[in-house]
């Protein structure tokens, strides 16, 4: 299974979403290749904030390696599903699909909500952490229930 999670940026929510997936899909020994993109090209190359590698890192989890890329189209036959973190990114990354089984790999994160953008409140971090660790149990749970 390839999964590619998506946000604005990729230096906040989806390098955690990456590194909590691939951290809990090598904890339950899956074969899942995970990765990370963002909708917009500001941050090509960075590496995640200062503020998600802490939270990460708190959990044992280490992003620091991670590096942003922008999403392209081609990720679309690349992964079987791309999560992505809220309404707006959901929007973006849908009107680049090409068709029906593209817009089939696009799903949020967080089934019908969004995940906040931790970047303008540095409160938000932990909050953000603990949802998009919820969620990624719950894509184990479900994967685990379909088999």
């Amino acid at each position: 299974m390839k999964i590619l999670m998506v946000c604005l940026g990729n230096i906040c929510r989806s390098p955690l979403a990456h590194g909590i997936l691939e951290h809990l899909a090598k904890r339950e020994a899956l074969d899942w290749e995970v990765d990370s993109a963002g909708t917009g090209s500001w941050h090509i190359g960075s590496a995640p904030d200062r503020r998600s590698i802490a939270v990460a890192k708190k959990y044992g989890i280490d992003i620091s390696q991670q590096r942003c890329r922008q999403f392209k189209v081609s990720d679309f036959d690349s992964f079987d599903q791309i999560y992505v973190m809220d309404s707006q990114n959901l929007e973006d990354i849908l009107s680049l699909a090409r068709n029906e089984t593209d817009k089939g790999r696009v799903a949020l994160l967080l089934e019908n909500d969004s995940i906040p953008d931790p970047y303008y409140n540095d409160a938000q971090f932990e909050p953000v952490f603990q949802l998009i660790d919820q969620a990624c149990r719950l894509l184990l749970k479900n994967h685990k229930e379909s088999k």
